[in-house]
């Protein structure tokens, strides 16, 4: 038997040796490229079948990744990954048979407004200003799809305290990826597949006064200004928390690191990603002596940036001290663009159809008004192009999340669990607040980390829960084992 199966292994390592000299002999260095593809890819499935988790964290590199690789490899659809990614979780879901899946789970408020919000942006297909389908199918996935695949997904298959550690654990790393790629840029300048994105026409926005905005490997400063605040923002507020020195001491190294990021990407409308958030933080953690402290310092530095002219010499400084200025040149042709969209959408209650503004907008319907007119604020694009209707609806939906997620963070009685919630929810309102400068909410990474956070503020009783039962547990078998002990 032991002969037979030596045997085989043989015959099938020769096998493929003679599979590997044919592949190489006809293909030359394509050969050698799919020799190596080959068992990589089959790993990689492998792991991503294992568990739709996998698929999500898949995902989350995915987001953050996909956009600055383009700039490498344009002829590949590097920017359809996410999409990729999210339909491998439902496939590795949908096969993963040893899963007893709750589908109880899905019975929430959340799900609810996800699929009203989905409805509405189905209806938008009938919109008669709508001027093109396609438009719809590409501008859809940042508006609604990513946010109805990735908040079932998550509720489902990441739905533990460990899911809730790696999804940090996940945000930091790719940050701290982000910030290296980011003072590369910095330090040393361009490279020359950057170089080439510039002269696509960024270079405009991104070098100011001779001044580079780092973008790192995000589609611009602006959302990498915002995200790498949003992950600054997190870590600060875990190392206030209830967890051991060292690691406290590692989220407030993190913290500094990317709040200096926000500062060099020259994004002024990030800097309201971490003084909301850390507003919103304050409250919610109904601790008012950090929140008195909290606010003191947050203070000090509208006050510094407001009132004084120190460090003015300093670029980022002084571009950093133009968003609290309600005279920026910037600031009022956006209030101008604002006041045409009034006018235009006035007898538009309903918008000028999905991806008919922005980069879609010049992309499908080019010389139109709303693919002309910048709304700079994601906000206005979902004014844009699904009017006041859409926009009240989508106002209201943010907020019932919110305020549930708040309720949900109150309950909880585990201090370090409520701690990374708070950190979910500071993130998640710095976010909300700073879209109205820039359209970030549904763009990547920004977006899948938010839809995670709210489907975590939905599973908090779940996750208190499981540590209750794990304290529970824990002290039961310390209590047997102190009775055996002492009987024996």
């Amino acid at each position: 038997m032991e002969q037979e199966g030596r045997t085989k292994a043989f015959l099938m390592v020769v096998v493929a040796v003679f599979t590997a000299l044919t592949m190489v002999s006809y293909l030359d260095l394509l050969g050698i490229a799919a020799l190596i593809a080959i068992p990589v890819a089959i790993a990689f499935f492998f792991w991503v079948f294992q568990h739709p988790r996998n698929a999500l964290t898949f995902t989350i590199a995915c987001a953050f990744l996909a956009i600055g690789l383009i700039r490498y490899v344009p002829d590949l659809p590097l920017g359809l990954t996410v999409d990729f990614a999210l339909i491998l979780a439902i496939v590795a879901a949908i096969f993963h048979t040893n899963l007893k899946t709750d589908f109880k789970i899905l019975e929430n408020g959340l799900i609810v407004v996800t699929v009203i919000w989905l409805l509405y942006n189905v209806a938008q297909i009938a919109n008669p200003e709508a001027r093109s389908v396609a438009a719809w199918v590409y501008a859809v996935r940042g508006t609604a799809l990513y946010m109805v695949l990735t908040i079932p997904l998550t509720l489902l298959y990441a739905r533990t305290n460990k899911d809730l550690t790696r999804f940090f654990e996940l945000i930091f790393f790719f940050s701290v990826l982000a910030s290296i790629w980011g003072l590369r840029q910095y330090i040393f300048g361009v490279d020359a597949a950057e170089e080439r994105w510039l002269n696509t026409g960024p270079r405009t926005t991104h070098i100011l006064f001779g001044n580079l905005r780092v973008f790192s490997f995000f589609s611009d400063a602006g959302q990498f200004g915002a995200g790498i605040g949003h992950a600054g923002l997190m870590a600060a507020i875990l190392a206030a928390g209830p967890f051991s020195i060292r690691n406290r001491l590692i989220f407030a190294l993190l913290a500094i690191l990317f709040l200096y990021l926000l500062v060099i990407s020259g994004t002024r409308g990030a800097l309201f990603v971490p003084v909301a958030g850390a507003m919103a933080y304050l409250f919610a953690s109904k601790n008012f002596s950090t929140m008195t402290v909290g606010i003191v310092v947050l203070g000090a530095l509208i006050f510094f940036l407001k009132f004084t002219t120190i460090a003015n010499d300093n670029y980022q400084v002084r571009r950093m001290r133009s968003a609290l200025d309600p005279e920026d040149a910037s600031l009022t042709v956006r209030k101008l663009n604002q006041e045409r969209f009034k006018i235009y959408l006035s007898t538009r209650p309903f918008g000028g159809g999905i991806g008919t503004s922005g980069s879609w907008g010049q992309r499908f319907s080019p010389g139109t008004f709303l693919a002309e007119t910048p709304n700079d604020s994601w906000y206005v694009k979902i004014w844009a192009e699904m009017g006041i209707v859409g926009l009240s609806l989508h106002l209201g939906i943010l907020a019932y999340i919110s305020l549930m997620g708040l309720l949900k963070i109150w309950k909880v009685k585990d201090p370090r669990l409520r701690q990374k919630l708070l950190a979910l929810f500071g993130g998640n309102f710095g976010i909300i607040v700073a879209s109205y400068g820039n359209p970030i909410l549904g763009q990547m990474p920004t977006g899948i980390i938010i839809y995670m956070s709210w489907a975590y503020f939905f599973l908090a009783e779940e996750l208190d829960n499981e540590l209750q039962d794990k304290n529970t547990k824990k002290i039961t078998n310390h209590d047997s084992a102190a009775y055996l002990h002492h009987h024996h």
